[in-house]
């Protein structure tokens, strides 16, 4: 009777291990890790972190030692692992010791010494080297590789296992020099049948155990479980236990190392976020770190006089700050000058490059790098570009008790995914958006995220730019824009650039469309710049009005609420002012159709200062929500035919005679102060016989235009007295 195929599986099923040609599992006190690290980068830290996180025990080779194995991307290289590794390979003496050879600036563990030496030992086989979908460095080798029915053929040298001395065979016959490449070496014994079966070498094809990323991206994904993140190969469906970026797949393994083993999940969020700290609450301020603060004016910029009120509010000790300035433009001379000239001695020292000195915006920041190099005392560098806008008072000292070599606060721009750092970089080293980008920038996932680019804010530890950064063109490319080459010299370095999001930092101004031809600039803001301008502008109280019914009813049908900071009210006066041209307070009016005024004032029409479109801006957006909120059902689109800045002065126009304004509502903004700037003055409603004499400056009147309001300017007495008239659907 013969058997039948099922019944005969069924029976091999059945069959103890030891029938199967399988030994014995492994215990995890049986593994030797070893790896070759000849200095301490960031790869080799996070490497030794997902190591301690899985409780790996492993042994560093090379250290001390210079490295002389090239660097893998110009030529091949690495021997100087094999000859560590031989060397190494002498002390282990136990025959059932297996060893795993792994390198270590680019890989990161998924999983555990268990599940590794199981995957293993399922191989069958004494040495698994692992697999590449690319081969390297001899492509005249392909047609010697073994073929495979399924997986990648081709063998990689960035991580083996295998038992001692199999490996022991492997490397005996080594005697290259450390220039030469060691994946050639183990290449050439793989593909030697006589070699590979004796050895007993295999590769890992489907990545179960070591997953090599160069020409498989598109294969790899994270997978969130559980409260735990491992790789996860599509295309085999595997999870493999390492995961190496080699060759030009760094920026890869970076954004994975965001997440893996454990870095980032959906349970916990940022677990390695609280780790290494350098707490600045337990020093005295006498102790504090001295930084030197890069402060960088490349281009005309809106709100650079706030920009050194927040830098004025850092909550840092001003005895521990040097400032380092630079400025390209002519038009920011007075805010420097200002600045400097009312704060800059309770700085530590202050050095200020002029636009008149000719120094290039790319040399300035070199400049600055070497003040901080040849200031024994620099303790950090904080490098900020005049458009950025720093809200959180304690942006500094936060930054520097996380202790990183380099990192940047997260800055956005309102309404925008821009932000100050790349998640990504396309193949030419441009922008491109990482899986993770959108959920990192609207705050759905905090903490420390390793990125490739970073910039108009960041903070570099001292001791980073005297050893690694040392270089004067860290800032050229040939290709590359400034910023751009900046961050791919750091990248070169093995230096991570962290950005972190765990606050919220601030943001990052507009600058596009940016004009200087009028004395405040910054009042044409409202488009380009609408939080800061109304940040800068818009009273302080103005978003009380709805919660708190903060409108007053001096007079009936007569609103009266606060709209314009100080600020809002001196530069537009000023701005006013300084344009010069008032009207002469005649009948005959050229500025408004049909030539003739019936009640003529003296004043300067908002288009006249090209003005009108950022006037109407405000209207619809500060001045409408409350008008609707005030006359229920009457819906305005804020046009106007004149809005304009009025002027009275005693000997000038102290007063304007009764009379109806040609608007269906008016808008009536005290633009100075009453008893300060001038006696007398107001506003009285004759129908009502109710007068408002006590205006408050940036508070706004409102009230019907025709039929019912009737009404009258009060004389000004002494002093000069200015408005904002603005009326409102004619």
């Amino acid at each position: 009777m013969k058997m039948g195929a099922w019944t005969f599986a069924l029976l091999l099923a059945l069959l103890p291990p030891a029938q199967c040609g399988k030994t014995g599992s492994v215990a995890a006190g049986k593994l030797v890790v070893l790896t070759v690290a000849t200095e301490e980068t960031g790869g080799f830290r996070r490497f030794m972190r997902s190591a301690r996180h899985f409780n790996y025990t492993v042994k560093v080779l090379g250290q001390g030692e210079e490295w002389k194995g090239g660097d893998y991307m110009s030529a091949p290289g690495g021997g100087q692992k094999v000859r560590l590794l031989k060397s190494a390979l002498e002390e282990v003496t136990e025959k059932n010791k297996v060893v795993l050879f792994i390198d270590s600036y680019d890989v990161i563990f998924a999983s555990g010494p268990k599940e590794l030496l199981k995957k293993f030992q399922q191989t069958g086989h004494k040495v698994v080297f692992s697999a590449e979908t690319l081969i390297w460095p001899d492509r005249h080798l392909e047609d010697k590789h073994p073929h495979v029915r399924e997986g990648k053929r081709f063998l990689g040298s960035g991580g083996f296992i295998g038992y001692a001395p199999n490996l022991k065979e492997l490397v005996a016959n080594w005697t290259g020099k450390d220039g030469e490449s060691d994946q050639l070496f183990f290449t050439k014994i793989y593909i030697n049948p006589e070699k590979r079966k004796a050895i007993n070498i295999t590769l890992d094809n489907k990545c179960r155990m070591f997953q090599n990323l160069h020409g498989s991206l598109d294969e790899v994904v994270l997978k969130f479980e559980d409260g735990r993140v491992r790789a996860r190969n599509i295309l085999y469906d595997t999870l493999p236990v390492l995961v190496h970026g080699n060759g030009p797949t760094k920026l890869q393994i970076n954004y994975l190392g965001n997440y893996i083993p454990n870095t980032w999940n959906f349970e916990k969020g940022c677990t390695v976020c609280s780790e290494d700290l350098h707490p600045l609450s337990g020093l005295k301020e006498i102790k504090y770190p001295v930084v030197h603060i890069g402060i960088f004016i490349q281009q005309p910029t809106p709100f650079v006089s706030v920009f050194f009120e927040r830098l004025l509010n850092l909550k840092y000790p001003k005895n521990r700050l040097k400032l380092f300035i630079y400025n390209k433009e002519q038009h920011h001379d007075g805010h420097v000058n200002r600045f400097l000239k009312d704060h800059g001695t309770e700085y530590q020292a202050v050095k200020l490059i002029g636009p008149d000195d000719g120094i290039h915006g790319t040399e300035s920041r070199n400049l600055a790098f070497d003040e901080c190099r040849q200031d024994s005392d620099c303790g950090y560098f904080f490098s900020i570009d005049i458009d950025v806008v720093l809200k959180n008072e304690d942006t500094l000292k936060i930054l520097i008790e996380l202790n990183r070599p380099f990192v940047a606060p997260m800055m956005t721009k309102p309404g925008k995914l821009w932000t100050n750092f790349w998640g990504a970089l396309s193949p030419d080293g441009y922008y491109a958006r990482s899986e993770d980008y959108v959920d990192i920038v609207q705050g759905r996932r905090m903490g420390l995220w390793n990125v490739p680019y970073v910039s108009h804010i960041y903070l570099i530890k001292a001791s980073v730019l005297r050893d690694k950064l040392s270089a004067s063109d860290l800032f050229f490319s040939g290709n590359l824009d400034p910023d751009m080459a900046f961050c791919r010299s750091v990248r070169n370095q093995g230096i991570f650039m962290y950005v972190t999001n765990l606050h919220t930092f601030g943001r990052v101004l507009s600058t596009e469309n940016y004009q200087t031809n009028h004395l405040h600039n910054d009042l044409w803001q409202i488009f380009e710049n609408p939080v800061e301008w109304e940040e800068r502008y818009i009273h302080q109280n103005y978003s009380r009005i709805d919660k708190e019914n903060l409108i007053e009813t001096p007079c009936p049908d007569v609103y009266w609420f606060p709209i314009f900071t100080d600020t809002a009210c001196t530069h537009l006066v000023e701005e006013m002012e300084n344009f010069g041209q008032w009207s002469g307070g005649g009948n005959t009016d050229t500025r408004i159709q049909g030539g003739y005024e019936n009640v003529p004032t003296i004043d300067i029409h908002m288009n006249q200062i090209s003005f009108e479109k950022e006037w109407q801006k405000f209207l619809l957006d500060y001045v409408a929500p409350v008008t609707e909120k005030m006359f229920p059902g009457y819906y305005t689109r804020a046009q106007f035919d004149l809005a304009f800045v009025v002027r009275y002065k005693p000997d000038e126009q102290p007063s304007l005679r009764p009379h109806h304004d040609a608007s269906t509502f008016t808008i009536n903004i005290a633009l100075n102060q009453v008893g300060i700037d001038y006696q007398g003055g107001g506003c009285r409603f004759l129908r009502y016989n109710c007068s408002i004499q006590a205006q408050r400056k940036g508070w706004a009147l409102m009230h019907p235009g025709r039929l019912t309001h009737y009404h009258e300017g009060l004389p000004t007495t002494s002093g000069v007295r200015y408005i904002s008239v603005s009326f409102v659907d004619p």
